[in-house]
């Protein structure tokens, strides 16, 4: 881009201050107008009624609510914007999408006001130009003319608008200042080239919630600051994904490439089970860059910079995959990581069911056994909830996991109800989570161990004035509160104020997660939870274990126990096929291979090949084995459709979004009719805790042994915990220890993180390499172990 510089230095009192003053002159009487014209009121009584409004001499039909924007994409109609960004709430920093409304005098802010029935408008003439060409002589001055180097260059939105509305020329400029780069860790910021959308700031504070990012006012010195930097937060990725121009970029990538030199390949996140919309941007077989559709969706730091851990140099042995042929014909289990797609999932059930094999997935067996107890309260075999659910949501009630690590995306959802209609979130855990206190309105800690008897206390709570039949009730009524609240360590006035807190407040929403599918009580726990589903009417998502676990749970009939000689596939047993490169065979990792996965929203999702391999795939096993397919994704279609699978090619999948945000992305399980059971057991007595205690739990953007691969996650594995965790273990700042989990060793450092309470520390699993998949107990556990050198 280049746009000549025709004028003198000219002070922004005369000619800037004279259009920024004329706009917000337009807009302020504009938007008064507007309301005198509806009778200042716009209620929530008319909501969803049918309406009819004309744009640009088309008749639209739409409901009530929508502002004119929305209509206008919903039928295709462009209207200029800079600072709108669908998944946030109307900025209206920028002024571009202003439109005329027969019988209003001004200009209307089309993404800001309700559309009402009847009402003509229009969205192209002279006046309408002439004002989007001055808002854009506003962001041109003096911004740098650095596009040659500029990694926004190609697909800038300052860049697009300057030449879509004509200008080859800047009337006026105003004097430099002096604006530092600054580097803040995953993205640098460049303050000169900012024109202060505050998008960026919007999605910190709305989206991911890491609120990093504000607004620093001081007229033209304005600028964006971040006010969290020694966080270094990976989430801020998302924030530079929406920056229309080059002011917020990702560090790692900054001066590597040309945008338009990149291949573009679209595909779906492997890492936390959330299945994201994200593009691989390649070139020269190297992922420079990870992109999203961000105007609609959103990828957390492990999605945007988790994605340099593909099997690299493979080629094909054919004396060891003789070897893995043969171990199959000799094996009895086969045993296999969640970090498996839906094709291949089927593959080894396939196998299973033509050669007698134990199939082992620890973490997707736990979730089966989880969700098979729900459905026999709901008569369904998927949980009801979905993630939408929870950003609509006036309450929310988080149980059984660390969520800010477990799954960022559900926890955006849940910042979304908080910001966006001041959700009551209720946190219930043994651990306090900072990183989630700025959203957490009520901190419920319990007793490790007592997640049972916690969810009794819960429901009985929650369901005390609705009517259930005469059994349920028969069970609550006869709930030992006063033991259980003792046991749990939940105080009764904590639920009575919980109770209180939903009073008046309608679309509630649960979260579960993957504390308690190892629980032993894992079964009860899910019956007692879905009752909320049920009888409460709650919006229930049952996160799934990271990887495709949900999608294996629903593919295989999975086993407790391995016998005899066993197969692995990325998980160490007698014979090993690795995607990371240290098994007995090599296998592609996620991003070499073309497939499926189920998200935690239940939709069934293609990712594609974004990188080369050169060795087997456990396809040339199955077809060695008496299996027929030439390509692994042949198997798409066969997925099963008495679980909620579709018969769909592959390459009939969809993959995007449509204009006004709906996904169109594979498509979504159908939840089946299962029994019903709704018998529910004595609550057990509690088998606490005594001593310390390690919670296994990866820290954010930390899900596998995959992205501990990825360089820009670099994260050490440490053992944390409180100065209370060392004064009773007896352990020094620093010092090494040893312990087992499940038969896995951990050789760990200690180190006291000063702002953990209690005697639980944080134990991570993500560098464990394969023999993390072994690992299948209770994320909570005693801790028994040795120091180094004795």
């Amino acid at each position: 881009m280049s746009v000549k510089r025709t004028t003198k230095r000219s002070t922004l009192a005369s000619q800037v201050k004279k259009l920024w003053l004329k706009l917000n002159v337009v807009c302020v009487v504009t938007i008064s107008q507007w309301w005198r014209c509806n009778m200042g009121v716009h209620n929530s009584i008319n909501k969803g009624k049918a309406i009819t409004v004309t744009i640009d001499g088309k008749v639209c039909e739409s409901t009530f609510g929508k502002t004119i924007l929305d209509i206008a994409r919903e039928n295709d109609i462009y209207i200029p914007t800079m600072c709108y960004l669908t998944k946030v709430q109307p900025i209206a920093s920028c002024r571009m999408c202003i439109v005329d409304v027969e019988g209003v005098d001004g200009m209307i802010l089309s993404c800001q006001e309700k559309a009402t029935d009847g009402a003509v408008i229009n969205t192209q003439n002279n006046e309408l130009n002439k004002e989007r060409q001055n808002i854009m002589k506003l962001y041109n001055v003096n911004h740098p003319l650095e596009c040659g180097v500029c990694d926004k260059s190609g697909e800038c939105d300052l860049q697009n608008k300057t030449m879509e509305f004509g200008l080859e020329e800047q009337a006026f400029t105003a004097r430099d200042q002096h604006r530092p780069v600054e580097n803040w860790g995953h993205v640098s910021y460049d303050p000169a080239l900012c024109i202060m959308c505050e998008k960026c700031v919007r999605v910190s504070t709305e989206i991911t919630g890491d609120e990093a990012l504000q607004l620093k006012f001081g007229g033209y010195s304005s600028t964006i600051i971040n006010v969290k930097q020694e966080k270094n937060y990976a989430s801020l990725g998302e924030a530079a994904a929406v920056c229309p121009v080059g002011a917020l970029v990702d560090t790692n990538f900054k001066y590597t490439t040309n945008a338009w030199e990149l291949e573009k390949i679209p595909s779906a996140c492997p890492h936390c089970g959330g299945g994201c919309q994200m593009t691989y941007e390649v070139k020269n077989e190297r992922i420079y860059r990870m992109t999203n559709a961000f105007e609609f969706s959103n990828l957390c730091g492990a999605g945007r910079y988790g994605f340099d851990y593909a099997n690299e140099n493979v080629s094909k042995d054919v004396k060891v995959f003789e070897a893995a042929v043969k171990a199959f014909e000799n094996a009895q289990s086969i045993l296999f990581s969640s970090q498996t797609s839906n094709e291949e999932a089927l593959i080894l059930q396939k196998l299973k069911e033509q050669k007698g094999y134990k199939l082992i997935s620890h973490e997707a067996r736990s979730y089966q056994k989880f969700m098979q107890a729900y459905g026999s309260i709901t008569g369904k075999s998927l949980y009801g909830g979905t993630l939408k659910g929870i950003s609509e949501s006036r309450a929310v009630i988080v149980l059984g996991t660390k969520i800010n690590d477990d799954s960022p995306t559900v926890k955006y959802h849940i910042n979304m109800a908080s910001k966006w209609h001041r959700a009551r979130v209720a946190y219930m855990h043994p651990l306090e989570d900072l990183e989630i206190k700025n959203i957490v309105t009520q901190f419920i800690k319990y007793e490790a161990g007592s997640e049972e008897g916690v969810a009794a206390l819960l429901v009985e709570t929650l369901l005390k004035d609705i009517e259930v039949p005469k059994a349920i009730r028969a069970f609550l009524d006869d709930l030992d509160i006063g033991n259980l609240s003792a046991e749990s360590n939940i105080g009764e006035e904590e639920l009575a104020f919980l109770a209180k807190s939903l009073i008046k407040k309608s679309g509630f929403s649960l979260i579960a997660g993957s504390d308690l599918y190892a629980h032993p009580k894992a079964a009860q726990i899910a019956k007692l939870l879905a009752l909320l589903e049920q009888y409460a009417g709650f919006n229930v998502v049952c996160v799934p274990p990271a990887g495709n676990a949900m999608g294996i749970s629903l593919i295989c009939d999975l086993d407790d126990e391995a016998e005899g000689k066993t197969v692995g596939y990325n998980t160490p047993a007698d014979f090993t096929l690795s995607a990371l490169g240290d098994g007995d065979l090599d296998m592609p990792a996620m991003n070499q291979q073309e497939g499926t996965l189920t998200t935690n929203d239940k939709r069934v999702v293609p990712m594609n090949v974004a990188l080369p391999y050169g060795g087997y795939v456990l396809n040339n096993i199955a077809n060695a084995l008496g299996l027929d397919a030439e390509y692994t994704i042949e198997y798409t279609k066969e997925l099963p459709v008495d679980k909620g699978f579709e018969v769909q090619e592959f390459d009939s999948l969809p993959d995007y979004f449509d204009s006004v945000g709906n996904e169109h992305r594979g498509y979504l399980l159908k939840s089946m009719k299962v029994s019903v059971s709704r018998t529910l057991e004595e609550v057990s007595d509690i088998d606490g805790f005594d001593g310390a205690v390690i919670y296994n739990c990866n820290p954010t953007e930390q899900f596998s042994a995959f992205t501990a691969k990825c360089k820009a996650l670099e994260t050490e594995a440490l053992l944390l915990g409180s100065q209370q965790f060392a004064t009773a273990t007896k352990l020094q700042d620093s010092e090494s220890i040893s312990f087992s989990i499940d038969g896995v060793r951990f050789d760990r450092v200690f180190k006291i993180d000063t702002s953990m309470k209690g005697t639980i520390a944080l134990n991570p699993t993500f560098d464990m390499g394969l023999s993390a998949a072994l690992l299948s107990s209770y994320r909570f556990s005693r801790l028994d172990f040795e120091r180094a050198g004795k």
